[in-house]
């Protein structure tokens, strides 16, 4: 499956640089050279339009950027200290930052000074942010335990729950459903209900710590990815929503901890693939339901 998934797609290597310049080892053609959207390490990245992404720095900074030329076209400042994560809701002006300050903040893409919410209450860094689709609640998480819920439009905290050892490492939305998906330190996968902030289900645990997670776009998996070294862990995990009494499949081959796991957008003709980022410098492609490695 995964020869013909290649097949489809002309694949090229590119690397860039941390002083900005672009080269290109595959088949030849023009490169393009950008300015960096920060001037420290990218800590977040995620998709804010279709032709936009947004990204969170250690230099404090969110910014806004062109998927298709590369250029930072706005940059917003506020954060005390480093940016942890970033998101938002697709075609929504909206952007949500989460920092090692202990807040959360929300940009207005087209606000020139300043965010236009913040979201105090944690007590340790904040380490997941998931938005609703229409933009209107917000789910946080952090290191201190707690998962809090917040009204967009007036900053309210509209619940906060707290978990002993549950270390929030990362939450994401449901497409078209009220549940978020949480990782945790604790080795666990929670679905919250986002209605009354309560925990609906808890996958078995696993080994070791989870890292990250990320819902399929319609809404009926759910993925979570493992801490690991000298290739002991590392794994990602599929579970499926509906059926919640086990794993459905498993992604073996990362060395380190995987730090990131993503279902990739499907074509017409393309089997539904995921991919994996890790601490061994790899990025990995794999056929969802039957793990094979691209």
């Amino acid at each position: 499956t995964m020869g013909k998934l290649q097949s489809k797609i002309s694949f090229h290597t590119t690397k860039y640089r941390a002083d900005g310049s672009v080269g290109q080892t595959g088949p030849s053609g023009a490169s393009q050279q950008h300015s960096p959207a920060h001037t420290d390490a990218v800590t977040s990245v995620a998709a804010l339009k279709p032709d936009l992404c947004v990204s969170g720095g250690r230099d404090k900074s969110v910014a806004v950027s062109s998927w298709r030329s590369g250029a930072a076209l706005r940059r917003f400042i506020g954060h005390e200290r480093e940016v942890t994560k970033v998101t938002s809701a697709l075609d929504s002006n909206r952007v949500f930052s989460a920092s090692r300050d202990k807040t959360v903040m929300m940009w207005e893409l087209h606000r020139t000074s300043g965010p236009s919410q913040q979201f105090p209450g944690h007590d340790l860094v904040v380490t997941g942010l998931a938005v609703s689709p229409d933009a209107s609640q917000l789910c946080t998480g952090s290191r201190d335990n707690t998962v809090c819920k917040w009204d967009t439009e007036t900053g309210e905290c509209l619940g906060r729950a707290a978990i002993s050892r549950n270390l929030v490492t990362h939450l994401c939305w449901v497409p078209g459903e009220p549940y978020v998906i949480q990782t945790s330190e604790d080795k666990t996968t929670r679905v919250w209900d986002s209605r009354e902030l309560q925990v609906a289900h808890t996958f078995p645990a696993k080994q070791h710590i989870q890292t990250c997670c990320d819902v399929s776009p319609d809404g009926r998996y759910c993925l979570s990815c493992s801490s690991g070294s000298a290739g002991h862990g590392a794994e990602a995990t599929l579970w499926d929503l509906r059926q919640t009494r086990g794993r459905v499949c498993e992604y073996k081959g990362h060395f380190q901890t995987t730090t990131s796991c993503v279902f990739l957008p499907r074509g017409p003709a393309l089997a539904p693939s995921i991919a994996t980022s890790s601490s061994d410098s790899t990025v990995k492609v794999w056929d969802q339901n039957t793990a094979g490695r691209g």
